[in-house]
């Protein structure tokens, strides 16, 4: 399923799960599960909507509910430096959205 950005009801939307991914040169992208759906969050010309810091996240969901919140990172760099690759080289951690001070 796709989220576009622009439809989500920002204010008081339950989201169940935010996945943020990670990659390089400052680019994130946004899953989100609400109830049994699941999917990337896409802008209006059917993109997947690229964020530039966690800050501009934060600052995008902050009137959501957001029940739990990760940043996924897959990293390449054992196979890059001629290690053999791992089964998954996923990590999820806890992000928080909660604004800084």
């Amino acid at each position: 399923m796709k989220f576009k950005y622009s439809s989500i009801p920002l204010q008081g939307f339950q989201i169940d799960l935010l996945e943020v991914h990670s990659f390089e040169m400052n680019v994130y992208l946004v899953a989100l599960n609400v109830g049994r759906n699941s999917g990337m969050v896409y802008d209006d010309k059917n993109k997947p909507k690229r964020f530039y810091s966690t800050q501009q996240i934060r600052e995008a969901f902050a009137d959501c509910r957001v029940e739990k919140a990760v940043m996924v990172h897959d990293t390449p760099y054992d196979e890059m430096i001629g290690n053999p690759p791992k089964a998954s080289n996923k990590m999820a951690l806890p992000f928080s959205m909660q604004q800084p001070y």
